[in-house]
């Protein structure tokens, strides 16, 4: 079975459910609660790239030791994302999502606490960080499944995956400039932020998003299973493809903001708010691209296909033009180039993950391609961290190599039938 036809199967099947649907307005204030989630969990995270020059200086540790306080987080989160998907298809998705907001904002707690109170936080700071991938793993990759759950019709998915998506890369734009300024304040200042933020995030998932109200009985166990396994062996070839091309563009995002963060403050001198404002320029770009793309798409699934590949193509070409020079505004703009192309891809491959799955399985699976995401980010600043010691010449070709697979697998292994729009 080809993508095209396992989206004809679950496009029958939901039209066949009887779940009830949310009037217009309410569906668009749930829908920007829900989209408060990435933004709180980008925030907690990314928040912390341009604060690990300062951490390396305040805390006595190495580039590499600074960048697993990012990974840390997403190393736990890859490991209990699919668990997090599991439950949301058996017992609800704000019954996974809600205390896993509470946990992510008590390992923000720990990890401020530890910066305040204690001589040699390091470690504990990594107990905390793990905590908030311990809530990271059961918030926003539940986001995904929840949004295909409130609609019927795919546009109003993939226009609402969009708004998703956007709030994603909107958390990454304002984490560089509000980490910064609020490390300007007290270095450990931005985990005490994290809390907050996540008080936030439950109270409008508590007031404002209402889930439909007929729920399917969840399946036994082994059927899940059995269905999980058939999902994988119809569809392999464009999921794997998709898992793949999520890993290379998280793995660059991240990659490029730990190598820019480093080089403005140790080569340029530029800290605080200032380096905050020009890690946000290529982190707009992704912003507004992953935007209008979920507007653009609709329910055309070709498209999204040309789109995605036209996106990694911009990505590995201005990452390699990148090799040619090291001036500060030379590589920012070429970092706009490639964020943009970043952003355009990624509602694409949203869109792909949950319209092309049943709702049973949409948990599960959703959270999976979240986990293979989160494999990128971790990797991201501390392979960097080794190839700007070790490979500083090649590591850009490294990373334009990496987009080039993620062409090829988007070419070779997404097809959607010609003609298509659904």
């Amino acid at each position: 079975m080809d993508y095209v036809e396992n989206l004809h199967s679950v496009k029958i099947n939901k039209d066949s459910k009887s779940d009830s649907k949310p009037k217009p307005s309410n569906q668009r204030w749930a829908v920007l609660s829900i989209s408060s989630i990435p933004l709180v969990m980008t925030l907690g995270n990314s928040m912390l790239i341009p604060v690990l020059p300062v951490m390396e200086n305040k805390l006595g540790i190495s580039p590499f030791q600074s960048s697993m306080i990012i990974t840390i987080y997403s190393i736990v989160a890859i490991l209990l994302i699919p668990i997090a998907g599991f439950l949301s298809d058996h017992i609800g998705r704000k019954k996974v999502i809600i205390p896993s907001l509470l946990i992510s904002a008590i390992g923000g707690l720990i990890a401020a606490w530890a910066g305040w109170k204690m001589e040699d936080p390091y470690w504990i700071i990594l107990v905390g960080r793990a905590l908030q991938g311990v809530g990271a793993a059961g918030a926003f990759p539940i986001v995904l499944p929840l949004v295909g759950d409130m609609f019927k019709s795919d546009e109003d998915v993939s226009s609402s995956l969009g708004v998703i998506e956007t709030s994603n890369t909107l958390g990454k734009v304002l984490s560089p400039i509000l980490g910064a300024f609020l490390a300007g304040i007290i270095w450990f200042i931005p985990f005490f932020s994290i809390p907050v933020f996540c008080l936030i995030s439950i109270l409008l998932m508590i007031f404002l998003v209402k889930t439909p109200n007929k729920r399917q009985k969840p399946i036994p166990f082994k059927q899940f299973i059995s269905n999980i396994k058939k999902t994988f062996k119809n569809n392999w070839k464009w999921l794997y493809a998709v898992f793949i091309i999520g890993i290379i563009l998280m793995f660059v995002l991240f990659a490029v903001l730990f190598y820019l963060s480093d080089i403005l403050e140790k080569v340029y001198k530029v800290r605080d708010v200032k380096k905050g404002f020009l890690l946000a320029i290529p982190l707009g770009g992704l912003c507004i691209a992953s935007f209008i793309t979920g507007k653009v798409i609709k329910e055309n699934k070709i498209l999204m296909k040309w789109i995605t590949f036209g996106g990694i193509v911009l990505l590995s070409g201005s990452i390699a033009v990148l090799s040619f020079s090291k001036d500060m505004w030379f590589m920012i703009w070429l970092f706009l180039a490639s964020g943009i192309g970043i952003g355009v891809a990624l509602p694409c491959l949203d869109a792909f993950i949950t319209s092309g799955i049943d709702k049973q399985e949409r948990g599960t699976v959703s959270s999976i391609y979240s986990s293979m995401r989160f494999i990128g980010v971790a990797a991201g600043p501390p392979l960097m961290a080794i190839m700007m010691k070790y490979t500083e010449t090649s590591l850009f070709y490294i990373l334009a190599a990496l987009g080039v697979v993620a062409g090829i697998a988007t070419f070779m292994a997404i097809k959607p039938e010609e003609g298509s729009s659904a």
